[in-house]
């Protein structure tokens, strides 16, 4: 499955709405630290391909990143990787910490 890219609020509050568990990668396309966290991401995909995904480019939507943040709660960092669950944040990660196994961790299923 692709990213969804949001442009916007209402497409963050409706893909909430639209999907139990998702998601979302905040991500700077000029940062090496970042490039790091989308690789781990990107190998994530490839062993969890049915997971819903967002995505925002935080350089091209600044104004959005940190709307998320308020929104739900989460302080804005770049990379981050947030866990959403019945549109709630639930998890989240950010720079070194976004690896393909705490992604995995994070994503399976709790008893």
């Amino acid at each position: 499955m692709n990213d969804q890219v949001l442009r916007d609020l209402d497409q963050f509050q409706s893909a909430l709405q639209t999907h139990p568990r998702v998601l979302l990668f905040k991500h700077s396309p000029v940062c090496p630290i970042s490039a790091a966290a989308r690789a781990q991401f990107e190998l994530f995909k490839v062993e969890h391909d049915d997971v819903p995904t967002l995505f925002v480019n935080v350089i091209a939507d600044r104004q959005l990143a940190r709307a998320i943040a308020d929104e739900c709660g989460v302080r804005h960092e770049s990379p981050q990787v947030i866990l959403f669950e019945a549109g709630q944040a639930t998890w989240n990660a950010s720079h070194e910490a976004i690896t393909a196994e705490s992604l995995a961790a994070a994503w399976a299923p709790r008893c």
